[in-house]
């Protein structure tokens, strides 16, 4: 499906597919990432690979993307910006999944942004091939608080590549506002299709190279999701 969406339409597809036709929202999540991988690998994947993560269902993609990397012989990291007592759902389910993987996780609550900066310096190395942006999804609304200004400041200084899941960090879905600061994304993975606010003026930039990703559902689900929640 081509058509852009909005954040409703976005949600709408989700629910639907969870709750009207039973998909676990776990395994939604479990393609979404599993599909960023597979766009990096088609693109090079030559050295580690650092994930910065929130709280929601955005963090719990980023984990995914860490868990397949393991999985594929990659050097994955995770750096969280959310204490992992905050994560809840199908986030907290993959960060659980991720564990045995032996993963280095860095948890940044409670560090002083100035010592943020130091510890994820530390974490990415000098040999870093990606760093992937997995903070905020298009649920998100208004600047980035702390600490993911903080966050998203590091990852824009970085020297390699970039990937946002779903949408670049401090993006609007809707309207495409830039809000400071926002991520400078080489690559987006977003999930289902484009979303409305990736055509505003000024957004493409930020965007940098778009990969529309399957979440494992038809496009006859799409489009039955989007004819329920239509306005009458």
């Amino acid at each position: 499906m081509a058509s852009p969406l909005t954040r409703s339409q976005s949600r709408a597809i989700d629910r639907f597919a969870i709750e009207t036709l039973g998909y676990p929202g776990i395994v939604l999540m479990e393609n979404a990432g599993r599909g960023c991988v597979d766009v990096m690998e088609r693109l090079g994947i030559d050295g580690p690979v650092v994930i910065v993560t929130g709280k929601g269902n955005n963090a719990g993609d980023g984990f995914v993307i860490a868990r397949h990397l393991a999985l594929r012989g990659y050097e994955a990291k995770v750096a969280l910006g959310a204490p992992p007592d905050k994560l809840t759902g199908d986030a907290l389910i993959a960060f659980k999944m991720l564990t045995p993987c032996r993963v280095p996780i860095l948890d940044l609550a409670g560090i002083h942004a100035g010592e943020m900066v130091n510890e994820l310096d530390g974490l990415a190395g000098t040999d870093a091939a990606w760093v992937v942006d997995a903070l905020l999804g298009t649920g998100a609304v208004g600047r980035p608080r702390p600490p993911l200004d903080a966050l998203i400041d590091w990852i824009n200084g970085e020297p390699t590549r970039t990937l946002a899941v779903d949408l670049p960090s401090g993006l609007d879905s809707d309207t495409g506002e830039l809000y400071a600061p926002t991520v400078n994304a080489d690559h987006t993975c977003t999930f289902v299709a484009p979303k409305t606010g990736f055509d505003a003026a000024g957004t493409p930039p930020v965007l940098g190279q778009v990969h529309t990703v399957s979440i494992g559902i038809g496009d006859s689900v799409i489009e039955a999701a989007l004819r329920a929640t239509a306005e009458p």
